[in-house]
């Protein structure tokens, strides 16, 4: 699929069919954290893949969906026969900065104003989003607030030095007219260009 077809596709899915995804497939999808950019080529992130329906669950009752799916809404986690969770390892970058290819001209690692790691760790979020879409599927997008991450960590087993940043749902979309009516995509049009671009400087025009 060309990128130009592909990325008008992207958007964010919250039901999928009851169908089981090949093992190929997710293979293919994750495989792309390989691909991801990262700052000095530090490789800080890292992937948990989810299929078992009582992991799904679990994090399905810590982000409240039941109760959701009691009020009328899709089952979201629920229904994604799989997950993502892309995680961070911060200590991975420091590291890397420390090494002497990296130090500024005082010698020491240089400062951190944006947090990369977590900066990287979207960029290999959009990948898995994106590779999704190029193998015929559907995804979704949440991020990991604080009530949810000790469930993530007690059920997948994740490292204290590794923090988890976002869950990609994967499936086959299933019909959402729930949320199509609620959703922000619905309720909110998108920014025209002129406000998110700007062209040499802040406010400035584009030449022609």
């Amino acid at each position: 699929m060309e990128f130009r077809d592909l990325l008008p596709r992207r958007r964010m899915v919250r039901n999928y069919l009851p169908e089981p995804l090949p093992r190929e497939v997710l293979e293919r999808i994750v495989e792309t954290v390989r691909r991801a950019p990262s700052a000095g080529y530090s490789q800080g992130q890292r992937l948990v893949v989810v299929t078992d329906d009582a992991v799904r669950l679990a994090i399905a009752e810590a982000i409240h969906e039941p109760d959701r799916v009691a009020d009328g809404f899709e089952p979201w986690v629920q229904s994604a026969p799989a997950l993502v969770v892309v995680c961070t390892r911060e200590d991975d970058y420091h590291d890397r900065y420390r090494q002497a290819d990296k130090l500024d001209e005082q010698g020491r690692e240089i400062d951190w104003p944006v947090p990369y790691w977590h900066f990287d760790a979207g960029a290999a979020a959009m990948l898995v989003l994106l590779t999704a879409v190029d193998e015929g599927l559907a995804a979704g997008l949440f991020g990991v607030f604080a009530e949810l991450e000790p469930v993530l960590r007690e059920h997948l087993a994740i490292p204290d030095d590794v923090t988890p940043v976002a869950v990609v749902t994967l499936g086959r979309p299933a019909a959402d007219p729930r949320w199509s009516a609620v959703t922000s995509r619905a309720t909110r049009p998108r920014r025209p260009l002129t406000q998110l671009v700007h062209w040499e400087r802040w406010g400035g025009r584009r030449e022609r």
